[in-house]
């Protein structure tokens, strides 16, 4: 059976490395912050191109603490696409913000702009594109119209880390990015983490404050925008306690363990070469697929994507899982059910036929194996399989 991804593929292949980066913070005995996670933040930073970059806890409470440090509130709106992993809504329902859903496009499933934007309200104060599969949301027009309106973009870069778009790095246009370091990501730990990358100093600030309990000098910064005083500066005497004692906002436990870190380390030297073999992979499935009952992935002529999956839409979704499964191909779904039509969200009042396209995209499509490790011969299995499918 043919995968639709494997990390232990490419555990195997650098074994030794993440062995030892891995046995080196045991052995320090700081597992908690400090070092290695910092080395890790700056590395990210510098590889993106941002200022900051903060390790939490996982991709949606990145999402959580970007839209708290971005001042969103309680009944505040912030828009979103109404096709992505359920993380991207709950983050928005979690600040106690309204989460405002808007169709995909139909032909890279991105969020539609266009119709973001006839969404805007006066209580609209941010906007969440989503890099879904790894390919970049139109951006510039995001940033025109949040501009326009006044509002903050946070990027959902939770399945693009190492995208481009027009030269950045995805989570770099905006102000603040988030990314996952679930196992199975282009740069996957070996268990939760996530990363918010800014240029904000504030931000950046809010988000050290928030991920350990709203504690110490960056607490007592987040504390001052709240209350709307001057910061004390580095002088708040702490007699001689820990800072991390001294809780100045509600915040999080939520902190990238350094394990965690010094993996990811040893893998962002790896990112480009596995990504640039995704993409290599993709253009083998571009030129082979030549089955006019499936539809391919469409790029935007600005992005070089990164592959996290390769989708396919058909028209018999169910039956064409099933053939691939019967001649051994693993296939997924991203995602069975659009946000406005789960029951988590059924109080906004969506229904079925609001949002046609992302409707179309959880009913007719699923992903082909697609991880850096696959094979050759695996790859022309797959492509030969689904040129043999005659829609049954």
């Amino acid at each position: 059976m043919i995968p639709a991804m494997n990390v232990t593929r490419q555990y195997q292949s650098i074994k030794e490395e993440l062995d030892n980066a891995a046995l080196s913070v045991l052995h320090s005995g700081q597992y908690i912050l400090g070092k290695t996670v910092e080395d890790f933040e700056n590395a990210f930073a510098d590889y993106c191109g941002v200022k900051y970059a903060v390790g939490v806890g996982n991709g949606s409470d990145a999402l959580v603490m970007a839209l708290k440090a971005c001042g969103i509130k309680p009944g505040d709106e912030v828009i979103t696409s109404a096709m992505s992993y359920i993380a991207t809504a709950e983050a928005i329902a979690a600040v106690g913000a309204i989460p405002v859903f808007v169709d995909c496009t139909k032909d890279t499933y991105l969020l539609d702009p266009i119709e973001a934007e006839k969404k805007i309200t006066s209580r609209t104060k941010a906007i969440i594109p989503v890099h879904l599969y790894g390919q970049c949301a139109d951006m510039d027009m995001v940033n025109e119209i949040a501009r326009k309106h006044g509002l903050k973009v946070i990027e959902d870069a939770a399945q693009a880390a190492g995208a481009d778009y027009k030269g950045k790095k995805a989570g770099s246009l905006s102000d603040a990015g988030c990314i996952s370091f679930f196992p199975t990501k282009n740069l996957g730990g070996a268990g939760d983490g996530g990363m918010i990358i800014t240029n904000d100093t504030s931000i950046y600030r809010q988000c050290r404050a928030l991920r350990v309990h709203g504690s110490g000098l960056d607490g007592m910064y987040t504390y001052g925008l709240k209350n709307k005083i001057d910061f004390l500066g580095e002088n708040i005497d702490f007699y001689g306690n820990l800072p991390k004692y001294y809780n100045f906002v509600n915040g999080y436990n939520s902190r990238l363990d350094a394990i965690q870190a010094a993996i990811l380390n040893v893998k962002l030297h790896y990112l480009d070469e596995w990504n640039e073999r995704r993409r290599s992979i993709a253009d083998y499935y571009d030129t082979g697929i030549v089955n006019p009952l499936v539809k391919k992935p469409q790029v935007l002529k600005y992005n070089v994507p990164i592959y996290y999956v390769y989708v396919l839409a058909v028209e018999n979704r169910d039956g064409f899982r099933k053939y691939l499964e019967d001649n051994g191909i693993k296939s997924g779904v991203y995602f069975p059910v659009p946000f406005h039509l789960q029951k988590v969200f059924e109080h906004l009042g969506y229904k079925k036929g609001d949002m046609p396209n992302a409707e179309f995209v959880s009913g007719h499509t699923l992903v082909l194996p697609m991880f850096p490790e696959l094979e050759q011969e695996e790859i022309d299995r797959v492509i030969s399989t689904v040129n043999n499918w005659k829609g049954e």
